[in-house]
């Protein structure tokens, strides 16, 4: 059953790339395999409790919704104002959706995490998540990281060339090359963003446009409760949270990892041809029901 599998998945593969405008898929990086059966898994219930932003620790200017799931700054001015989540992690691998509507940002918009003694308001207007030493944040206006009150550079890095793309480059001079670091126009972030904590291994990064843009921070500290964070100077920006899924750090099940791969190469395919795969019809309904 396994080679005649193989033999009809190859035969169906796409071999030509999928066209898409948004400008994050050449910035990708392959996700390691507990994130990639993450990200395509069904996420838990969106009444989850670690879905809620704090009713404590947030700015007084940050006012809570009842669902606990969004907060919206209040108009005020010459302050900078921050909320984390109620529940943080100390180990495994989390993802979290942050939305926020690109109209409602201004300037100073940060999303990142913070640990329990991150200050959460302060005077003027500051990049407030990744001022001090007890938070990490991605700048979304400018792309900038900030930790320890300093901006650590631009993210994503730089760009991923597919394989063509690599070959074209080495037959070309230097001095003509056209791939460079990303320009230095700040990319546009969308509304939509998946915020990547790995607690075990000490990382944080995003997903932008179904993109993973690689780690962010690194070396964060083990063993320590770390929590989803932002940081707002805009009056009225609402921002809603969810927590998706998560891991420990067992690596993932083998059924996981051939579903991912069924599902990866038949696309949006699977919901019309998952009958014609030779298998069990109970493993037709598991590639089907699951995300």
């Amino acid at each position: 059953m396994g080679v005649s599998l193989s033999v009809w998945l190859c035969s169906r593969a796409d071999s030509s790339p999928l066209s898409s405008s948004s400008a994050f898929p050449p910035l990708a990086v392959l996700p390691s395999s507990r994130l990639a059966v993450i990200l395509n898994s069904f996420p838990v219930a969106p009444g989850d409790s670690r879905s809620h932003w704090s009713s404590v620790h947030r700015s007084p200017h940050f006012l809570l919704s009842t669902c606990k799931q969004e907060v919206t700054r209040s108009p005020v001015e010459l302050s900078s104002d921050g909320v984390r989540a109620d529940m943080g992690v100390k180990s495994g691998l989390h993802v979290w959706e942050l939305l926020w509507s690109p109209n409602d940002r201004g300037s100073h918009a940060v999303i990142g995490i913070s640990r329990q003694s991150c200050p959460l308001q302060a005077s003027g207007y500051n990049v407030l998540i990744g001022r001090d030493s007890q938070s990490w944040g991605w700048e979304l206006k400018t792309n900038q990281l900030w930790h320890a009150g300093q901006s650590l550079g631009p993210y994503p890095g730089t760009r991923r060339q597919c394989h063509s793309e690599a070959m074209e480059e080495f037959r070309t001079p230097p001095s003509t090359s056209s791939h460079t670091k990303v320009a230095q126009t700040a990319l546009p972030i969308p509304e939509r963003i998946l915020l990547v904590l790995d607690a075990d291994a000490g990382t944080l990064g995003f997903v932008v446009d179904g993109s993973f843009l690689d780690v962010a921070f690194k070396d964060l500290p083990r063993g320590v409760e770390l929590f989803p964070a932002v940081s707002s100077v805009r009056g009225g920006a609402s921002i809603r949270l969810r927590y998706l899924n998560g891991a420990t750090r067992d690596p993932p099940a083998l059924m996981a990892l051939c579903g991912l791969s069924i599902r990866h190469i038949l696309g949006q395919r699977r919901h019309t041809e998952m009958d014609k795969l030779p298998l069990p019809p109970c493993l037709q309904h598991y590639l089907l029901s699951t995300h």
